[in-house]
């Protein structure tokens, strides 16, 4: 039995080589894009994200100071499919709010605005085409937001950068194909120590086992960290 790819029709997605001018069969817009299914389905970056509002929610009313439990919560709620853009956003929003539970000094709700609308800003497929996973630059979203980073700034500059490029060599190491459940343990566990180092702030972290391995037609298998063995 296939497991959930297209959102429509759960047939397997293909990736092309050139761009071409899809319409999303649930909002009816059309833009250019690589990405649909077998089927020729194709579902917009906004529909994909439908109902993520929910994590303001979810956030907002947190206490845990473990990123890795918040962005499960998140993983478990209606608008979170296997794979998709939503991950952009819960990256960063769950560091956000784990880094303002232990201690951080952010003004959450803003801040998670702002996540919000950078977040969605970085397509699906990013990770192929941009070399570049969404839930990696997410955690550097997350840096240079509490860092306060700006194309003028020096060291937020820096630090957001190199928060980025963490995660995304951590991703590297692992290699293909995308699994944006991986891609966000590992840039989110990579953000715990990076920000600890560099703020000074101590996020709690727990031991990673994939529970979502079954619903991911590309999964690697044991070549997976939170396959093999527990996340240290």
């Amino acid at each position: 039995m296939m497991k959930e790819e297209c959102l429509i029709c759960s047939a397997p997605l293909k990736y092309m080589e050139k761009e071409m001018v899809m319409e999303c069969a649930i909002c009816h817009k059309k833009e250019e894009s690589k990405t649909c299914c077998e089927h020729g389905h194709y579902v917009c970056n906004e529909c994909h994200t439908r109902g993520i509002d929910a994590i303001f929610r979810v956030c907002n009313d947190e206490t845990s100071k473990n990123p890795i439990e918040i962005v499960e919560k998140m993983m478990a709620m209606p608008f979170c499919h296997m794979h998709g853009p939503e991950h952009h956003v819960m990256v960063g929003a769950a560091l956000l709010t784990a880094y303002r539970n232990a201690g951080g000094e952010i003004d959450l709700s803003t801040a998670l605005v702002e996540l919000m609308k950078r977040g969605k800003q970085v397509p699906g497929g990013a990770c192929g085409f941009w070399g570049a996973c969404g839930a990696g630059l997410s955690s550097g979203m997350f840096v240079s937001i509490i860092s306060h980073s700006t194309p003028l700034t020096i060291e937020p500059f820096a630090l957001s950068h190199k928060m980025t490029a963490t995660s995304l060599s951590k991703i590297a190491d692992v290699g293909g194909p995308r699994c944006c459940k991986r891609g966000s343990y590992l840039s989110i566990l990579a953000a715990i120590d990076f920000v600890e180092a560099k703020f000074g702030i101590s996020m709690e972290r727990s031991n990673v086992r994939c529970k979502h391995y079954h619903n991911n037609n590309q999964c690697i298998g044991l070549r997976c960290p939170f396959m093999a063995s527990p996340t240290p």
